[in-house]
């Protein structure tokens, strides 16, 4: 009887002592919208999608006009000339395929460039919310931007003004 009584004991001071962990919310949104530096480089990486996309275009639209040429002048070419304009039709298609991949790809310019310009804001920022979750004890920071399971959470919760603050850029 002690044992079980003694085991309820222990179960209850468990339970009461993990229902004590405190957490806490963060914004990435909100962060990351008042950062300079964040907003300098997104703006940098549409010049340069818009940049390699008007890239892309051209070379479709190259591709579309010689495939245009080719369909209205196909009765008066041989067919050794109809070969040789297939030919460069596929070229100029795979030519934007190609560059497609090489700037939009998984390991693309688009990919590094935005790993070069948003990594190192993004380490400051959660070595700014890991720094605040240790000093005051925080178990756990769940981003509630991202996160569509949180319905509500008390507004006390949110850090994200405090990690702001950590990075120079206090409302």
């Amino acid at each position: 009887m002690k044992r079980i009584s003694l085991l309820a004991i222990t179960l209850l001071c468990c339970t009461v002592g993990a229902m004590a962990q405190k957490w806490a919310l963060v914004d990435m949104e909100y962060i990351l919208k008042n950062i300079p530096a964040y907003e300098s480089a997104s703006q940098q990486l549409e010049q340069s999608s818009k940049k390699w996309q008007k890239e892309i275009d051209a070379l479709n639209t190259e591709a579309t006009n010689l495939m245009n040429n080719y369909k209205s002048e196909m009765v008066f070419l041989t067919d050794e000339q109809k070969k040789e304009k297939e030919k460069e039709i596929i070229a100029k298609e795979t030519e934007a395929k190609e560059l497609k991949r090489k700037y939009f790809g998984n390991d693309g310019e688009l990919y590094k460039k935005r790993e070069s310009l948003m990594r190192p804001i993004q380490d400051e920022i959660y070595n700014a919310i890991k720094s605040i979750a240790e000093k005051e004890g925080y178990m756990r920071v769940d981003d509630r931007s991202s996160s569509p399971s949180i319905l509500f959470a008390n507004p006390a919760n949110d850090i994200s003004d405090d990690v702001l603050t950590k990075l120079g850029h206090a409302k």
